[in-house]
């Protein structure tokens, strides 16, 4: 049994070994600031954007249930911050608290994703999209400038077009100095034929653009751009209020597994559409979903590809049916109905009922990402993918679980805290939370150095080895990314 056991932050992190350091916590921007400055910042577009955005949620829950549900309008969040601990709401509020506070929390450093701002980079309108982003980064570097030695906000990137991304890339890099971008990953798009024959059915309609398969755009230019601005881009998408995350009276129905959900169409789109095979020294971070479902897409992409890569599917292929053989079979076993059916060649095609292929270029949906040997969806998988797991999932263990994941693959699970929103009561409570892993014999205290700490430094690092230039664990995070992986 561990002797750390039951001990507060403070106490359980003087007696770790390495630093810890927070993948994703949140702050709760305050709305009268906010609605000053962006009118400062971004004039009357920002203005109108904040207002829109400011009363999305409002304007659900003004609605009754009988109304949600004759509109099929989903269930949203109510009381979602911090109110009976009023020095945590304090401290989500106030970047200066938390930086004061970080040590009573265990934490030596931490990155901090929006709360309001979550949302602002899917905003359909170009004009106010591009105003409350452009806002928001400036706003925000201002409220955490003087504080880049433990703690560093977010940038958020728009993405509905590659060439706003980039130029809000450069601006937040070059001119505000952010270090970390949360990417757009699920853009809300109208179906062109409706929007042709039928533009009124087609404010009703969406599709969903993943960025990394299937877009109506190329987003090579993107990945390209964070790389030369050395920048590992981060997914903060949620799938909350979609399809079957919908329901008009249960938040809690539509928020279980819905970052799970919408993590796992991105990275998904990503592997297909070959990113990681042109972009082998990029790394991506999918927040706030936990673990479970990487493990489950990554042995989902290795079984796919044995039963589905191009010489496999050979054993499905239509042309290769011995129909002489199988019209015995029929003979012998089956109805005169059944015979005289095969015997005219009828219905042979299997179950789509059709030698049909959709037209596509190559039959291998691994094409793109060129896997000839299963090894290869480990080596374009495991290393490029990080997996923001919050304290109190048991369920992180399954990362670092060699005997569980195909070629003993350890995944990388990032430590995030989600301070400030609803699910952590008491801040101080999450690194001793993150710690009962090791507590309860589902991982060592080696995979809990990796959890907290290393592989932080290796998603950020990796791709930036300043990253860490300048502030408190600066040297323990060199020799993380000096000894390799």
């Amino acid at each position: 049994m561990s002797t750390h056991a039951h001990l507060d932050a403070r106490t359980l992190h003087s007696r770790l070994n390495h630093p810890v350091i927070d993948a994703d916590g949140h702050w709760l921007e305050y709305s009268p600031v906010m609605r000053e400055e962006f009118r400062r910042i971004g004039g009357a577009a920002a203005e109108e954007a904040f207002t829109i955005q400011s009363q999305r949620v409002p304007d659900a829950l003004k609605l009754s249930l009988a109304e949600r549900q004759r509109r099929r309008v989903a269930q949203e969040a109510f009381w979602g911050s911090p109110s009976a601990n009023v020095l945590d709401r304090a401290t989500a509020m106030l970047p200066r608290l938390l930086y004061e506070r970080l040590e009573d929390l265990g934490l030596d450093f931490c990155v901090v994703y929006p709360t309001a701002g979550l949302s602002y980079h899917r905003m359909q309108d170009t004009r106010l999209r591009r105003a409350i982003c452009r806002a928001y980064n400036v706003f925000t570097a201002e409220q955490f400038r003087g504080l880049s030695d433990r703690l560093i906000p977010a940038a958020i990137i728009p993405m509905y077009t590659p060439e706003e991304a980039i130029e809000e890339l450069e601006f937040a890099v070059t001119q505000l100095g952010y270090k970390v971008a949360m990417v757009g990953g699920l853009m809300r798009r109208r179906v062109r034929q409706l929007e042709e024959e039928n533009p009124q059915a087609s404010q009703a309609v969406e599709w969903y653009d993943v960025v990394g398969i299937d877009s109506e755009h190329d987003y090579d230019p993107v990945w390209r751009k964070c790389l030369e601005l050395r920048v590992a881009p981060s997914f903060h998408n949620g799938a909350r209020s979609i399809l079957l995350r919908k329901s008009p009276s249960n938040f809690c129905y539509n928020h279980i597994g819905h970052f799970a959900s919408a993590g796992h169409a991105v990275a998904k789109a990503l592997f297909f559409g070959g990113i990681t095979r042109r972009f082998p020294d990029l790394n991506f971070a999918f927040l706030e979903g936990g673990v479970g479902w990487a493990c489950m897409l990554y042995a989902d992409l290795i079984g796919h590809w044995e039963k589905r890569n191009r010489q496999a599917i050979e054993h499905t292929n239509p042309d290769k049916l011995d129909v002489k053989r199988l019209l015995q079979f029929a003979e012998k076993y089956g109805s005169q109905a059944v015979i005289d059916a095969v015997r005219r060649g009828e219905g042979l095609e299997g179950d789509s009922n059709s030698r049909l292929t959709g037209g596509i270029d190559d039959l291998d949906d691994y094409f793109r990402c060129q896997v000839q040997r299963k090894e290869d969806i480990r080596d374009l998988f495991v290393p490029r993918f990080y997996f923001g797991c919050e304290a109190d999932d048991p369920v992180n263990a399954w990362a670092f679980k060699r005997d569980a994941n195909p070629m003993g693959a350890r995944l990388n699970a990032l430590f995030s805290s989600d301070i400030g929103h609803f699910d952590v009561p008491d801040m101080a409570a999450v690194v001793p939370e993150a710690y009962e892993l090791v507590e309860h014999g589902l991982i060592d205290d080696n995979d809990f150095r990796d959890f907290m700490f290393a592989n932080a430094v290796r998603f950020w690092g990796e791709v930036n080895p300043d990253f860490f230039k300048g502030t408190v664990v600066e040297k323990q995070a060199a020799e993380v990314l000096r000894n390799g992986r």
